[in-house]
């Protein structure tokens, strides 16, 4: 259900792989996702589902039966889920009927989710479900050691770390576009940070405004992206509203560093588009985004401290901001090019089936 109109990382992942594996003559790779009606176009099907009040084009599935069904007319060798509500559990009822392994991805940390949204109590029941949900999969993933552990704590056990990957042709330097800050009425020298996302409560966007606030000129600050905030300092500017990717390539490109002081991510993709396009990342020392963002790709800082994110974007304005942003690159395109990550997950899927009969790369 992660899949929708203006969904981010996961959905990227899906249609990612979905695009590599139907490069192979041998492969037959489908996504069931929910949608209006019984529709089916290019390997993607969509089953009937309600669409979520106020939720921006997600949809939720309350029937085990249109997807066990469906899985059972479509006879996969190997079943993957990616959410861990409804469609989880029709996908282990369908295989156990076909006789198939199911392998689990951990995508979305969902007692965290429960506890900041519902309160702690919900979040420990939360706990329980995740813990006899993934117990069930034949071979657990998940996008970093982070949400990996925390599986783990819940008593899950053999979890395999499989990292998400960028789009390496639509994030890339060569997207720079040198009339962006004369677009955005600013200097020629002024100093770009760029955010792109959702202003959700977790991404804590005021420790952002803060060390912008704290910066001041020539620093400015670009916030992309849907629900962001109205009151700002001066040195920032809003971009208010869903953008498409080549535009947030363009955005991304053109800047000199992506800000991020989100403490909850559970992989962080928006810190290797900023690194695919050449510009190093400023991220706060938690969640998974202490293992993207290295030295090789940027600073590292303490979490909800303004003070201490704006001492790291001057020290990272200290050094050379080009060749950090090269070095970012170049890391991005050895460790997680979607080839390469389709890669591994091929290796995991041999590993369930007990064949080397599948392809070992994905090239496209």
């Amino acid at each position: 259900m992660f899949y929708a109109p203006a969904s981010g990382g996961v959905r990227t992942y899906l249609e990612a792989k979905h695009r590599r594996l139907r490069l192979h003559p041998d492969v037959q790779h489908s996504v069931l996702i929910p949608g209006p009606a019984y529709q089916q176009a290019d390997g993607i099907y969509q089953v009937p589902a309600p669409a979520l009040p106020f939720g921006k084009g997600y949809r939720f599935p309350v029937r085990r039966a249109p997807w066990r069904n469906l899985l059972r007319t479509l006879g996969p060798d190997l079943i993957e889920v990616g959410d861990p509500y409804m469609t989880a559990w029709a996908a282990l009822d369908a295989g156990r009927q076909l006789d198939v392994p199911v392998i689990g991805f951990y995508h979305s940390d969902l007692p965290l989710l429960a506890c900041n949204r519902l309160g702690p109590w919900i979040g420990t029941n939360m706990e329980a479900y995740v813990a006899r949900l993934y117990r069930s999969f034949d071979r657990v993933l998940a996008p970093s050691q982070v949400m990996a552990d925390k599986l783990s704590r819940l008593g899950v056990r053999d979890v395999h770390v499989r990292p998400l990957g960028v789009d390496l042709q639509t994030f890339r330097p060569q997207r720079r576009d040198a009339s962006l800050r004369r677009e955005l009425g600013l200097a020629e020298d002024a100093r770009l940070m760029i955010f792109a996302g959702r202003g959700s409560r977790e991404k804590n966007l005021p420790v952002l405004l803060e060390t912008a606030r704290r910066l001041g000129s020539p620093y400015h600050l670009l916030l992309v992206g849907s629900n962001m905030p109205r009151h700002v300092p001066d040195n920032v500017t809003v971009l208010e509203g869903f953008r498409p990717a080549d535009e947030v390539a363009r955005l991304m490109a053109s800047s000199d560093v992506l800000l991020h002081a989100g403490d909850q991510e559970t992989f962080g993709l928006v810190a290797l588009e900023a690194m695919a396009s050449g510009i190093p990342v400023v991220a706060v020392r938690a969640g998974a985004l202490a293992e993207i963002v290295t030295s090789q790709g940027g600073r590292l800082c303490a979490p909800n401290d303004a003070v201490a994110m704006a001492s790291s974007v001057r020290e990272l304005f200290e050094d050379d901001v080009r060749l950090l942003g090269a070095r970012a690159r170049q890391l991005v395109e050895t460790q997680y090019s979607w080839d390469a990550v389709v890669a591994g997950l091929l290796a995991h899927y041999r590993a369930v089936l007990g064949t080397f009969e599948l392809p070992m790369a994905a090239n496209g």
